[in-house]
């Protein structure tokens, strides 16, 4: 019953770590370029949905919208004053701006909420639901839950809208799309929105089980990126294949190892993952 318990949990979670890969992954399918500032907008959007509830007495759940909105418009920003200069220059100008914006944002979260761990309070924070000997950690279902609404929003978006199905076009040939009338500065900048939208919104659902900190994107990078390399980079479906076995590895690793060795044994099945499937689970993409 244990292991059935430590999969349950471990498919919650990973359905989390999806959603706040997905942005990850589409920024790099989408304009080639990784983000390593991507953890930070995770941060970002977990700090609005503080406030919210702390100033305005949102749910911190209920105030993912507008963290999305929040990163969302800065990522507008970012995108054409910054990360636009630096799509046709060499891959090491592209990872040292994103490298700098992390420090930036970073460091600029500390001078403006210093360096205090902050949490929020709500009802149902300790809850459960028991399901015979199965217990489902209540915090966990509704961030679950939201993250699973908001990947079927974006595959709805990108199957069947006119924007989603320009951005598709555009990451497979700039050029074409171009000359068929699509904008596709336009359609990067809707793409890195959206894409550190998507990682906000994570970060604002797994607030009521998380503390939040200057710091705290920096215990989830390492995690993002190996969910989008175990799925396949650049490949929305890979990140949540990538999302939803990396929570079970962990949770399945707890069983059996002590909780300190949870990510040697994920790193482990990683490397022996990329060795036998170089691609990923599902496939790298562009």
């Amino acid at each position: 019953m244990s292991f059935l318990q430590a999969i349950i949990d471990g498919l919650l979670v990973g359905g989390v770590y999806a959603v706040i890969s997905i942005g990850l992954t589409l920024v790099y399918g989408v304009m080639g370029i990784v983000n390593f500032a991507q953890a930070e907008f995770l941060m970002i959007g977990m700090f609005v949905s503080w406030f919210a509830w702390a100033y305005l007495g949102l749910d911190p759940v209920l105030a993912a919208p507008l963290s999305f909105a929040v990163a969302f418009g800065i990522g507008w920003l970012v995108q054409g004053q910054l990360i636009a200069r630096v799509l046709k220059a060499p891959s090491v100008a592209q990872i040292f701006l994103t490298v700098g914006l992390l420090i930036v944002i970073e460091n600029g979260s500390l001078l403006l909420f210093g360096s205090q761990f902050r949490s929020v309070t709500t009802s149902y924070q300790t809850m459960s639901l028991s399901l015979g000997a199965l217990f489902i950690s209540v915090p966990y279902l509704i961030a679950f839950g939201m993250s699973l609404a908001c990947g079927v929003a974006l595959w709805w978006f990108m199957r069947t809208s006119w924007f989603g199905r320009a951005m598709r076009a555009t990451a497979q040939n700039p050029m074409a799309a171009q000359l068929m009338g699509i904008d596709t500065a336009l359609m990067y900048k809707i793409a890195f929105a959206l894409g550190v939208g998507l990682t906000a919104f994570g970060g604002a659902v797994i607030l009521p089980y998380v503390t939040v900190f200057p710091g705290v994107g920096g215990q989830f990078v390492v995690l993002m990126f190996t969910v989008v390399v175990l799925g396949g980079l650049g490949s929305v479906a890979g990140a949540v294949v990538g999302g939803l076995a990396v929570g079970v590895i962990q949770a399945l690793s707890s069983l059996f190892f002590p909780i300190q060795l949870q990510n040697l044994i994920l790193f482990i099945v990683f490397i022996f993952v990329l060795a036998v499937r170089p691609q990923g689970l599902v496939g790298a993409s562009r």
